[in-house]
């Protein structure tokens, strides 16, 4: 039996196909716009003058509010002589395609935001309102928040950062109030040879806890340290390299560990929401009088049931003889070193951005900077924010991925 030849026909061919490769882009030109904050109390600048350098010799253009460096000490001519352009109008700055902020978007910027811009700024979860979400997604605005980016180690290095600052002020703010020019105790934090050292209760094992105990430690106080997680507590021994005095926050200890201490530190921290309460009324008006309470968590409600907020100028408040100062945003009052932390940060993200031909770009090939972003082309990319104000939630890799 014969089979039928195959027949083969000239006009068709296998032939590989080329692969396709992610052709690095051309480097594009940023223009960067940095405001002068009216915020209360903040006087940080997110990008110092030799990071606006680095950024002009790179090709980039950078346009500055008159005197947005001032409360940090940078000075326009500082500016200036970095290559940056110094404007004297808000409107000025906003036209930036690219705007970098150190306070939070308020309802006054909505007005100068130009449609598709980029803000880098912080965000307060529990200031957010849904009018001002849903007026940025009309002007179709992509909107990072800088405490949630995350860098390669997965870490978040400018919460980071601010937390390092506040911890090791923690205690130079602690051992002023002590001296008796502040109507303290008349204690000297730590304490000299043949006096019983200072006692310092920290409560939370977090970044700024390990550094307010390690600048506790430096000055020679005894130092206890109370958190829930066993892990941390762990961690921040590790981390220090000796052996502490921790517990988990058991109000009985607490209440008898705060009656006979001089500095109480509320240093716990909340993933979403209001920090806890954890020291009631009623062990505050059990403790010293000119014994000293620093509430760093009093951006999220305070642990301190007593605690209201304060500011720079008027730092504390006496409360059942106890000084109370609760500020809040304690880096600010170190202006410029944390608008220098903030800076090492932003200077080389803006950098990748312009060499990868524009942020899009670069957050297709850095996953990790994807935390960060809680608007993206005007869709919010927030879980957190859509599951609080009722409004749309797009998952920004499949955004990300259908751009592509």
């Amino acid at each position: 039996m014969s089979y039928p030849q195959p027949v083969i026909s000239a006009s068709f061919s296998y032939e590989t196909l080329e692969e396709k490769l992610d052709v690095k882009p051309q480097g594009e030109q940023l223009h960067i716009g940095i405001p002068r904050e009216k915020a209360f109390q903040e006087n940080r600048v997110g990008l110092t003058p030799d990071a606006v350098g680095v950024l002009v010799s790179d090709g980039h253009q950078v346009v500055i509010e008159h005197d947005a460096g001032e409360a940090a000490h940078f000075r326009d001519q500082d500016y200036s002589e970095a290559g940056a352009k110094i404007v004297y109008e808000k409107a000025e700055v906003y036209k930036a395609p690219i705007l970098v902020k150190t306070a939070p978007v308020v309802d006054e910027d909505i007005p100068l935001l130009q449609p598709n811009q980029l803000i880098i700024s912080p965000v307060h979860m529990s200031a957010m309102k849904a009018e001002l979400l849903e007026k940025m997604m009309e002007k179709r605005i992509t909107a990072v928040s800088f405490e949630a980016l995350r860098d390669d180690s997965g870490s978040y290095p400018i919460v980071r950062s601010m937390s390092e600052i506040a911890g090791s002020a923690v205690m130079l703010i602690a051992a002023q109030h002590l001296g008796s020019a502040n109507h303290g105790k008349g204690v000297l934090l730590g304490g000299i040879s043949g006096i019983p050292p200072t006692k310092v209760i920290i409560l939370g094992a977090g970044i700024v806890g390990e550094y307010a105990a390690r600048a506790a430690l430096a000055l020679g106080a005894s130092v206890k340290v109370f958190d829930n997680s066993v892990y941390r507590l762990k961690r921040l021994q590790n981390n220090i390299g000796q052996r502490l005095w921790t517990s988990v926050i058991e109000p009985r200890i607490l209440a008898k560990q705060l009656k006979t201490c001089e500095v109480a530190v509320g240093a716990l921290s909340s993933p979403g929401g209001r920090t806890p309460l954890v020291a009631t009324e009623e062990m505050v008006s059990n403790m010293r009088a000119g014994s000293v309470i620093i509430d760093v968590s009093i951006d999220n409600g305070g642990c301190f049931e007593t605690a209201q907020i304060t500011s720079h100028q008027h730092p504390v408040f006496m409360k059942y003889g106890v000084i109370h100062y609760c500020v809040p945003n304690i880096p600010s009052g170190f202006a410029r070193t944390a608008s220098q932390a903030i800076s090492n940060v932003l200077m080389p993200l803006v950098l990748e951005a312009g060499e990868e031909g524009g942020f899009e770009n670069l957050v297709w090939h850095k996953v990790n900077l994807r935390s960060g972003i809680y608007l993206f082309k005007g869709a919010l990319t927030n879980f957190h924010f859509s599951q609080r104000f009722d409004l749309k939630y797009t998952d920004l890799n499949l955004l990300i991925a259908s751009q592509r």
